[in-house]
C-alpha cells in the first residue's frame, strides 16, 4: 500500500508540476492590481487603509465585469473619479486629515497565493491607491482577472466580483486523502 501511495503521489507531483506551466497561474501579462497603500503602520491608519479598500470594492458593485486587461484598465480609467471620492470620503468619515492619491503604472509585487493559484513576485501593472504618506503596510488584490482577497478572517475569504468564488484542489484534496492518515 505504502509503494501505490508513492507511485500515486509522483504521479500527482508530476501532473501538477506540468499545469503549474500552462494553467495555475495567470501570465504577469495579464494581471491588473489594485494595491493600496497605508499611511503608517498605526492601527488607525490600518483600520482607515480597509475602510478605503471596501469603499473602492463597493464601486464595482456586482463586480469587476471585464474581458481583458485592456478593457481592465479603460474600465479603471473611467471610474477614476468615483474611486478617488471614494477613498476621499472614505478617508473623512474616519476623520484623516491626509489625502489620497490614484497612481496607474507598473509596480513590484512579491509571490502571493490566492488560493492554489500562485501569482509570483514580479512587476505588474496595477492602480496604487496611496493614501496619506503611503508608508504602511499594503492591501492589494487582482482586478484581472478578477479576484480579490478579503482578509477579515485568518487565511482570507477568496471572492470574486460576485462574491462566490471558493478555492477547491482536487489535487490537494487527494493529496490529503492519501498522506493524512
Amino acid at each position: 500500500m505504502k509503494i501505490l501511495r508513492a507511485i500515486t503521489a509522483l504521479a500527482l507531483a508530476a501532473f501538477i508540476a506540468a499545469l503549474a506551466g500552462c494553467a495555475g497561474k495567470a501570465p504577469r501579462s495579464e494581471a491588473l492590481r489594485l494595491h493600496i497603500l497605508a499611511n503608517s503602520d498605526s492601527a488607525e491608519d490600518q483600520a482607515v487603509k480597509l475602510k478605503v479598500r471596501d469603499a473602492i470594492l463597493a464601486c464595482f458593485g456586482g463586480g469587476f465585469e471585464v474581458s481583458s486587461e485592456q478593457e481592465a484598465k479603460r474600465k479603471l480609467l473611467l471610474m477614476g473619479d468615483e474611486l478617488q471620492s471614494a477613498a476621499e470620503n472614505a478617508l473623512a468619515e474616519s476623520g484623516m486629515d491626509y489625502g489620497v492619491q490614484l497612481v496607474s503604472g507598473e509596480f513590484d509585487f512579491p509571490d502571493r497565493m490566492y488560493g492554489d493559484e500562485l501569482y509570483p513576485a514580479g512587476r505588474y501593472d496595477a492602480l496604487r491607491v496611496v493614501l496619506g504618506d503611503g508608508a504602511g503596510h499594503n492591501w492589494w488584490c487582482v482586478m484581472f482577472p478578477p479576484l480579490c482577497i478579503i482578509e477579515s478572517e485568518p487565511g482570507g475569504t477568496a471572492v470574486n466580483g460576485d462574491g462566490t468564488l471558493a478555492f477547491r484542489s482536487f489535487f490537494a484534496e487527494i493529496w490529503r486523502e492519501l498522506f493524512s492518515r
